[in-house]
């Protein structure tokens, strides 16, 4: 099992501008940062944890109440679907990958697919 434990500074961005407007959101004013199994936002310090293959109440990127199920894909990839609870939108998913000293971190919606790659510090 890969170790995703540790602390994760974002390196780059690829098209979360994008992913929020297919997601009817503004940008947020301070970066998402990762700790695992968590995903937070330094502006709201909102942590979710999770075991893998086990459904877990999450939010979606844009704050959309669903019921999520991460499953490994490969040794060193978890997948997230995610589902609403109530109410109509995209399709979101995410997922988190060790790719030697880097996570790279996807979010989807619908077609529209943002990345994130950070270094473990």
């Amino acid at each position: 099992m890969p170790n995703f434990a540790g602390t994760w500074k974002m390196k780059r961005s690829e098209n979360f501008d994008e992913l929020l407007k297919a997601l009817g959101k503004p940008r947020p004013s301070s970066p998402l940062l990762f700790s695992h199994p968590s995903l937070s936002s330094a502006s709201s310090l909102h942590e979710i944890n999770f075991q893998v293959g086990e459904e877990y109440d999450e939010e979606t990127v844009d704050g959309r109440k669903c019921k999520s199920l991460a499953t490994w894909e490969t040794e060193n990839k978890m997948v997230c679907k995610q589902t609403l609870v109530d109410g109509n939108g995209p399709k979101t998913y995410w997922t988190r990958e060790l790719s030697g000293d880097e996570l790279i971190l996807t979010f989807g919606a619908d077609d529209v697919v943002c990345t994130r790659i950070y270094a473990r510090e």
